[in-house]
């Protein structure tokens, strides 16, 4: 269900029938809290409420904490990065949130709902494409509508459906090891936004991908994502790309890691890549995010 399904379900109008004798006058109720900034009628399209994982140590006693006390609310439809320090558990987290790994404190809530596995509520795009070699593109891209429980001929017409989303049509009947880097990429988001997930997790889709080729994708993915209105998490190590793609930044603190800062984006859309770059905006939101990336965590943590 998308984000604009879910907003048109969750709305209820009340009517009350007219009076015709006056009625005494209740007391006026308090006036409702506003929501906290990332959620919808009170629910985040994913909410992280004091995540942490802790990884026990070699010795059976010194455990390693990754991540501790991460709260995040993000909201539907927005397109959301995770920046932080190597090593920082950026990855953990989004594994956490695709029911992967299983957080060692905290809750994981998706649309309000405690997340306790994989669902295809959530698909994810690895950075290694993962791709099965014996499957066509097509075929590869249909296997993300078979497990939504597609039929053969239905699976056929919105696999060639999604490759030419992505750019990728003339290409149905070829197989991975023919394809680019960055075509094999493209048939690993066809194939995600197959299952019709309502978040979109992405783990540095485009960290293995030339310069050249990580823009032009950097760009259909904008295209797809304003198309689509899914909710997007999305991990990188490019300050220079979070700030492209997103509406707003989540900046992890060294580990164990915590959240730093989250930045608005408040550059409009939509956006063309070189015209960003030299935004007076961009510079500032750059050294921003920068600045926290350089900082010891003491001195950023909450």
């Amino acid at each position: 269900m998308s984000p604009t399904d879910h907003l048109a379900a969750g709305r209820q109008n009340g009517t009350s029938d007219a009076m015709t004798d006056p009625a005494p006058t209740a007391p006026d109720a308090p006036e409702a809290a506003p929501a906290a900034p990332g959620v919808r009628d009170g629910v985040a399209a994913i909410g992280l409420d004091g995540v942490r994982k802790v990884y026990p140590g070699r010795s059976g006693r010194d455990e390693v904490v990754a991540i501790d006390h991460i709260d995040v609310d993000v909201r539907p439809g927005e397109f959301c990065s995770i920046v932080g320090p190597s090593g920082c558990g950026k990855s953990t987290l989004l594994y956490i949130v695709a029911g992967f790994l299983e957080a060692s404190g905290g809750s994981v809530r998706h649309d309000g709902i405690d997340v306790d596995g994989p669902g295809v509520d959530r698909g994810i795009v690895f950075q290694q494409y993962g791709l099965f070699p014996w499957k066509t593109v097509a075929g590869n891209v249909a296997e993300g509508l078979r497990a939504r429980g597609a039929g053969r001929r239905e699976a056929k017409r919105e696999a060639a459906r999604y490759l030419e989303m992505v750019g990728l049509a003339d290409s149905a009947d070829r197989y991975p090891k023919e394809l680019s880097g960055g075509m094999q990429q493209r048939v690993a988001i066809a194939r995600t936004l197959a299952q019709d997930p309502d978040v979109l997790l992405m783990d540095e889709p485009f960290g293995a991908l030339d310069a050249q080729t990580r823009h032009q994708l950097q760009r259909e993915l904008t295209t797809i994502w304003a198309g689509t209105t899914k909710t997007v998490l999305f991990v990188t190590h490019s300050v220079e790309e979070a700030i492209y793609l997103s509406d707003r930044i989540v900046v992890l603190t060294h580990r164990p890691s915590t959240v730093a800062e989250i930045i608005d984006v408040d550059i409009p859309r939509p956006r063309d890549r070189e015209d960003i770059l030299d935004h007076p905006r961009f510079a500032e939101l750059h050294h921003r995010v920068w600045h926290l990336l350089e900082a010891p965590a003491a001195d950023v943590a909450p």
